[in-house]
């Protein structure tokens, strides 16, 4: 077993021994009181002098311990405290004067500490001053990188991810591969993207390759950066549409040609030698020949059914038509509507439907126009209304339908703000579609329909979420290769995984469960804020009403959430190659790697409640509660004993036991390791 790290005793250790000194002298005095006593049997004050002189060896070690802890070893505890929390946290507040026969050192200490904070307050303007500038351009960089529509991956030489923008977020949204110092290969494992990353220019020269991501394809665009350390950056296209259009119709149309193609050589050649013959020449022959062009004829009509059918299923295949939601495509309409012209309002249910918007609403506003000028009307209405397979997109007015001839007139009409000026007819062709007009039944108002592909998606388009606090960290690329040693790795090159667990009770072996996964990432010894996985877990068995009282959650919270059977493969994705980090990490193991779960936590694993033990093994309180009031880590309103909210601190936590550690040579996840090791005590397996 590993030796336990040399350092000052501990207190309980301290009072023992005292006490024990102290009853041994008392016990040694009486005895010896006793036996003088029977031997020359004084008396009076003589007697008085002998006992109280018997006893006064064990009071003197009794009183002179009391005092000692009282007066000097309470106040070094205090200190070492004081101590600890100013390293780890030099901006805390309340700190605890000296007290006992330190507290001379008070006005030192003070000093001390405000000279600290004066230092780091000017160097962190120097900094400021000096990085402003940088900071607005990355500012501006990162707000670009915000709205820009198109997927971004930057990775260092050792393919870890540095940067990704919000659209590759959407683009992963599923995918636990995406994060920051994660591996590129874990989140596209094809084999080409590897191999066009190991022969990729150094010039800048761009490469594109097909890669496989789950059922999509996606068309990747992979550029060296010039003057770098080996970055990489990829720009990402969803080819799925197209790479479907090209198989599809595509590939429909290429054998559709050839037939139509055979047809047109037999109908001109059987129609050719037919024109030749004479009334002289045989009526068989002439039959004969008829019957070949009527069955010519019938196949070419045939084909060019089926050429028919395959163009229009292009179009609606187009990668130009898109999802769209109907508030957002009145929206768009109304803002192009001029000022003291028709006016539009949407009434009825929205629905999703699916078209080139741009296009659309061209056409849209061409429509609109012209009914305004043909009916004199000035309100319309907009409503979309569902078929069975189509989305109609109806404009109405109070006025007699529309004739045939007027619309066959409007969709010869062009539309010369779009590219190539196609005519509205061309329009409503891409988009499947045609108009006609009704009249309602009430006989007082009428309506232009269009129909559209409708979609399946029900519901409005969610919320657009905050922008991430950080989706870049080019600090990644300084750090070593992540297939060198990890035992060897130093503790700032580490990639943490903090989590906590919260359970229906304490008796994991007899049967308790894990409800609820919390977890946060540390990278580059920095907590990323949106980094996180948070999870209820069905436990198959009702949550006791004493576990309720601590965390929180009941019966009903966890009704339809995932069984453990799917949410620890989830959790375990989430960790990847990261070493864990949890406070009472034996417990949390326990929870995490149930006998049915099917998942193995073979990584290295931290224990913060074994690491301060290892610092500080004189003093007491290694609980969560204590640390964090001793080292200043607040817990947000709510968050204590929530899985995520105790991982926050216990990353909170480890960042500010690094220093420390850092000032005793324990730099490296070897080091770290063996102090933990040496702090094991089963007499902490209950904290928390």
């Amino acid at each position: 077993m590993t030796r336990r790290r040399p350092g000052p005793p501990r207190r309980q250790t301290l009072i023992g021994l005292w006490l024990l000194l102290s009853g041994v002298s008392l016990l040694g005095g009486a005895l010896f009181a006793l036996w003088l006593d029977g031997l020359i049997a004084p008396q009076g004050l003589a007697r008085g002098a002998l006992w109280a002189g018997s006893f006064s060896g064990g009071g003197t070690i009794f009183l002179a311990g009391l005092i000692l802890e009282r007066r000097l070893f309470m106040p070094l505890r205090h200190l070492q405290v004081q101590l600890a929390r100013l390293v780890a946290n030099p901006d805390a507040v309340d700190d605890y004067p000296p007290e006992g026969w330190l507290r001379g050192l008070g006005p030192d200490l003070v000093r001390i500490r405000e000279a600290w904070r004066d230092d780091r307050a000017r160097l962190g303007n120097a900094r400021a001053e000096g990085a402003r500038s940088a900071a607005r351009i990355r500012q501006e960089l990162e707000a670009l990188l915000q709205v820009l529509d198109t997927p971004l991956l930057l990775c260092d030489r050792h393919r870890r991810l540095l940067l990704f923008n919000p659209a590759a977020e959407a683009l992963f949204a599923d995918a636990p591969g995406l994060g920051l110092g994660k591996r590129l290969d874990t989140l596209l494992p094809a084999a080409s993207l590897q191999e066009a990353l190991r022969q990729l220019p150094e010039d800048a020269t761009p490469r594109d390759v097909l890669v496989p991501c789950g059922e999509r394809w996606l068309r990747a665009t992979l550029r060296r950066i010039p003057e770098s350390q080996g970055e990489t950056l990829l720009t990402l296209v969803d080819a799925t549409a197209s790479w479907h259009n090209e198989l599809g119709a595509g590939a429909a149309l290429a054998e559709l040609l050839p037939a139509l193609r055979r047809h047109g050589a037999g109908l001109t050649s059987a129609a050719d030698a037919l024109g030749h013959l004479s009334g002289t020449d045989n009526d068989a022959l002439r039959q004969r020949l008829s019957g070949v062009v009527e069955e010519e004829g019938r196949g070419l009509a045939e084909g060019l059914e089926r050429l028919g059918e395959t163009l229009d299923a292009q179009q609606c295949q187009a990668e130009r038509l898109s999802p769209l939601w109907s508030n957002d495509l009145w929206a768009g309409l109304v803002e192009r509507l001029p000022a003291g012209g028709p006016t539009l309002t949407p009434i009825g249910m929205p629905a999703w439907l699916k078209g080139d918007a741009p296009v659309l609403l061209e056409a849209l506003h061409r429509l609109l126009t012209r009914l305004a000028e043909r009916t004199g009307e000035t309100r319309f209405d907009g409503e979309v209304c569902l078929g069975k397979q189509r989305a109609y997109l109806d404009l109405c007015w109070q006025g007699a339908a529309l004739s045939e001839r007027e619309l066959s007139a409007w969709r010869g009409e062009r539309l010369e703000a779009l590219p190539l000026a196609p005519t509205l007819g061309e329009v409503l062709r891409q988009h499947a579609s045609d108009a006609w007009s009704l009249a309602d039944e009430d006989g007082a108002h009428a309506r232009l329909r269009l129909p559209l592909p409708a979609l399946e998606r029900v519901g409005a388009p969610r919320p657009a979420p905050p922008p991430r606090p950080e989706f870049h960290d080019f600090g990644i690329a300084e750090l070593p290769p992540p297939d060198a040693e990890l035992a060897a790795r130093p503790l700032r090159a580490l990639e943490i995984v903090a989590c906590d667990t919260e359970t229906t009770g304490l008796e994991l072996r007899r049967g308790d469960r894990v409800i609820s996964i919390g977890a946060c990432r540390i990278v580059n010894a920095r907590l990323l804020a949106s980094e996180t996985f948070d999870l209820l877990i069905d436990p198959g068995r009702p949550i006791p009403p004493a576990s309720t009282a601590i965390h929180g959650l009941t019966d009903a919270d966890v009704t339809g959430a995932p069984p453990a059977a799917v949410a620890l493969p989830r959790f375990r994705d989430y960790v990847g190659d990261a070493v864990l980090l949890a406070h009472n990490a034996a417990f949390d193991l326990l929870a995490l790697q149930p006998s049915d779960g099917g998942v193995s936590l073979d990584m290295p694993v931290l224990d913060s409640l074994l690491i301060s033990r290892g610092l500080d093994p004189s003093l007491d309180g290694h609980d969560l509660d204590s640390l964090a009031e001793r080292y200043g880590l607040p817990f947000p309103p709510g968050s204590r004993h929530t899985a995520l909210g105790d991982a926050r601190v216990t990353a909170e936590l480890w960042l500010a036991l690094l220093p420390r550690l850092e000032a005793r040579g324990i730099d490296t996840l070897a080091a770290v390791l063996a102090l933990q090791a040496s702090a094991f005590d089963r007499e902490d397996a209950s904290a928390s």
